[in-house]
């Protein structure tokens, strides 16, 4: 049973099936990504159907260059066949007299070998007038001829040659007279049988080379197929091609089409990743731009505000425009009260800056966040009950230790805190949370004020974003405190958001513990 599930040949189908699945989907795989791959295979696809229309059109245009010529071949061919029937008949004409001998009737007369010889030759000389035909002795002599021959004496050596000629050279396209020379007995005499005359021409067709069609087919056959497999690729190429150009007027919003996966797909999908990046720095660009131009709008109108009332009130100083000394007073701390304001709007200002740069250094340490806050709110809360406020906290007892700066992030505590105080509603509580949550220590701090909408929510940590007319300048702040306590977090790697849920507006802070 073991034996016979080893080669059951199911199975080994099923191994052998799932082998060739396994190499044409490796095969596709590879033959997709890679356009050298596909241009190899276009090219021995092309050269092979180039090949085969070659040879299928080279029997038709075999006899496209064919000429006649005259052969005299056939003729030369004629008169050597005739001479060998001559040839044969003497002979046997000789062995003939020799097995008979004479007549034993003597009224017949008895038939001499000379007679044999020149009865065949006028027999040949009837049936083929044209043809001369000799009997000649080793000298050249001539011993019997045909009718038409007037020769005694034949140049022996000039037949012997004209007939080797024959023998060696082609003598399709010649036209003059043939000699065919054999060797003959007669009588035991050495002689020689020539028969000449001028072969018959015949009409052939000769081949004058090879036709160039079937090549010139195979090349426009390989031009054309080629052409017609490379045209989906050449149509991806000009796709690139107008894509870069439209890129290039300064269309960020186009993208290139990509319909493969070998190296021109690849390549769509790196000049849409090109454009992307490109078109996203160009946004942050004007961003950067808008806000610059936002920030100077927003510094000139914070600082030209405190210092419009401090020249105000030092022109009327310095004209000596007030009635008594008290009234002199009141303008001097007037100037000198926005003066501060003036100085502690630049300071945020020059903090922000350096904070956003990273130009500032941190001096880290490890520092107990519950200490931190209950020292904060210790301070917090005359100022609290000031503006009909209560502070409630909640902290757990377990010492949860973080690695900031502590001076630092005292800043961002006491601008959210002061942020609380200043837009609850009064009278109100401020709630402080702290919390861990896993690796993280979590503080919320949250009141209840005017509703703010989402978009409000999202732009509470930009500089000098105030959320109404009535949060300005004038109110005492700034409108830097928390794009700074933002800064601040994101330099220490942590994280800062805002909440707003019906009128509860819950800000929250989330630090790494210190291991």
């Amino acid at each position: 049973m073991k034996s016979r599930s080893i080669f059951n040949p199911l199975r080994w189908l099923s191994v052998l099936l799932g082998f060739v699945r396994d190499v044409y989907v490796f095969g596709r795989k590879h033959f997709e990504s890679s356009i050298r791959l596909q241009l190899i295979l276009t090219f021995v696809c092309c050269l092979l159907a180039a090949l085969l229309v070659r040879g299928l059109t080279a029997p038709l245009f075999a006899n496209a260059n064919q000429y006649p010529v005259i052969d005299y071949s056939s003729g030369v061919h004629e008169i050597d066949t005739r001479a060998r029937s001559i040839l044969n008949d003497i002979g046997n004409e000789m062995i003939e007299k020799v097995q008979t001998g004479r007549s034993p009737n003597a009224a017949v007369p008895v038939v001499t070998p000379e007679q044999r010889v020149t009865a065949v030759i006028d027999r040949y000389s009837q049936w083929n007038p044209t043809l001369k035909i000799l009997v000649l002795d080793l000298d050249g002599k001539v011993l019997f001829k045909s009718g038409n021959a007037t020769e005694s004496q034949v140049d022996l050596h000039g037949i012997i040659r004209n007939a080797m000629d024959v023998r060696i050279n082609d003598r399709r396209y010649q036209n003059q007279e043939y000699s065919s020379f054999y060797p003959i007995d007669l009588n035991e005499k050495k002689a020689y049988l020539v028969v000449s005359g001028m072969p018959n021409p015949d009409i052939v067709y000769m081949k004058g080379g090879t036709s160039p069609m079937p090549t010139l087919l195979a090349v426009v056959a390989f031009i054309f197929l080629f052409f017609w497999m490379t045209k989906r690729k050449m149509k991806m190429i000009e796709g690139l091609a107008s894509g870069l150009r439209e890129i290039a007027k300064g269309n960020l919003h186009y993208r290139v089409h990509a319909s493969s996966r070998d190296e021109l797909g690849s390549l769509a999908d790196s000049i849409n990743l090109m454009t992307a990046e490109l078109q996203q720095t160009l946004e942050e660009e004007r961003r950067a731009e808008a806000t610059k131009n936002e920030l100077i709008t927003n510094v000139s109108h914070d600082l030209r505000t405190p210092l419009t009332l401090i020249m105000g009130y030092l022109r009327l100083l310095k004209d000596k425009n007030f009635e008594s000394e008290q009234q002199a007073e009141s303008y001097l701390n007037i100037a000198y009260s926005k003066s501060e304001k003036l100085k502690s709007l630049i300071d945020d200002l020059f903090e922000y800056t350096k904070l956003s740069n990273k130009g500032d250094t941190l001096k880290l340490g490890t520092v107990c966040i519950n200490e931190l806050l209950e020292q904060l709110l210790e301070e917090m809360v005359s100022y609290a009950e000031e503006n009909d406020l209560s502070v409630v906290r909640a902290f757990p007892p377990e010492k949860l230790r973080v690695n900031v700066d502590a001076d630092k992030m005292i800043r961002v505590f006491d601008n959210l805190l002061t942020n609380a105080v200043k837009y609850s509603r009064k009278p109100g509580t401020i709630r402080v949370l702290l919390f861990r949550e896993a690796e993280y220590v979590k503080v919320r701090i949250s009141n209840n004020g005017t509703p703010l909408t989402q978009e409000e929510v999202d732009r509470l940590f930009d500089r000098f974003y105030r959320v109404d007319p009535s949060r300005s300048s004038e109110t005492g702040g700034s409108g830097l405190g928390l794009a700074i306590a933002k800064s601040i977090i994101d330099y220490h790697g942590g994280d800062i958001w805002a909440e707003c849920e019906g009128d509860e507006i819950r800000f929250w802070v989330r630090l790494k513990l210190a291991v």
